[in-house]
């Protein structure tokens, strides 16, 4: 059975606003980004305490952690950017979050990202250090911009450094973002290493996100291969429906409930079992 969860900041900044409303939807985990306005990884020792108080007040659990570890250029300093993934791990173990989200730095545009390369996976596997360290799993997404934005480099990342605690999510809209039709060029390389899902859908001649079903993210016959591949795990509601930026999105909750109809009608037609 699939296991639907979602990043509740996109539908207020208040936390306890936000586990009111995926509880309503019938959610029993959210995709922890932010609160209160403030990054998670920045909450404060009460916040934090506060955060996991609305949690159980709501029944809910936490199905990853919505990070930006990798969102700083490949100039960047990087250690203490390893640092704050440290301190990543140490907050996704007190929310019980198995997945922590991660990128692969940002490459500037008049730069060839393959030169980058080596650099790209020397992070990587220090960031898949840090994960075995505490027993989670880094999951990188194919955002745009990052080294690790087309299919062969994604799996470039993962083959390469080889750890069981890094993998990759799938997010659609990106992909159809940086002009790769999903389906076709991207899902046979990294379906074996894909633990986690992101919805959200694109509009491939303007880059607009939409609701899922409705752009060019072929997420109709991806959900089947899915189900045919005997996939089990997680699918994250990323709406991105009313603003979207490098650090992450907003919707409001209309916006959100949207994608969330929009989501669950194309799993109730796919005849696919969620939760």
């Amino acid at each position: 059975m699939w296991t639907l969860s979602g990043f509740s900041d996109e539908i207020s900044e208040d936390f306890e606003e936000q586990c009111r409303f995926v509880a309503e939807l019938g959610l029993g985990f959210i995709e922890f980004r932010s609160a209160w306005g403030t990054n998670v990884l920045d909450l404060s020792e009460e916040q934090l305490t506060l955060a996991q108080e609305i949690l159980a007040k709501h029944g809910l659990q936490v199905s990853s952690i919505g990070s930006p570890i990798g969102k700083i250029g490949i100039h960047d300093d990087f250690a203490p950017h390893l640092d704050r993934a440290r301190h990543a791990v140490e907050v996704a173990r007190r929310l019980e979050a198995r997945f922590i989200r991660v990128f692969s730095f940002f490459i500037p545009e008049e730069e060839n990202a393959d030169d980058h390369r080596d650099e790209v996976l020397r992070r990587m596997g220090e960031l898949a250090k840090v994960a075995e360290a505490g027993d989670v799993v880094m999951i990188h997404e194919n955002e745009k911009l990052i080294f690790g934005d087309q299919p062969r480099r994604c799996l470039d990342i993962i083959e390469s450094v080889g750890s069981a605690h890094l993998r990759s999510t799938w997010d659609a809209a990106n992909f159809v973002q940086v002009g790769v039709k999903p389906l076709s060029e991207a899902y046979g390389l990294l379906r074996p290493h894909v633990e986690y899902v992101q919805i959200k859908d694109a509009v491939l001649a303007t880059g607009e996100v939409v609701p899922a079903g409705r752009g060019d993210g072929d997420m109709v016959e991806t959900l089947k291969a899915f189900k045919a591949d005997g996939f089990d795990g997680f699918f994250s509601l990323e709406p991105h429906l009313s603003v979207a930026h490098h650090l992450g999105g907003f919707s409001g909750p209309d916006l959100f409930k949207e994608a969330f109809d929009a989501f669950t009608a194309l799993l109730r037609e796919l005849d696919i079992e969620y939760r």
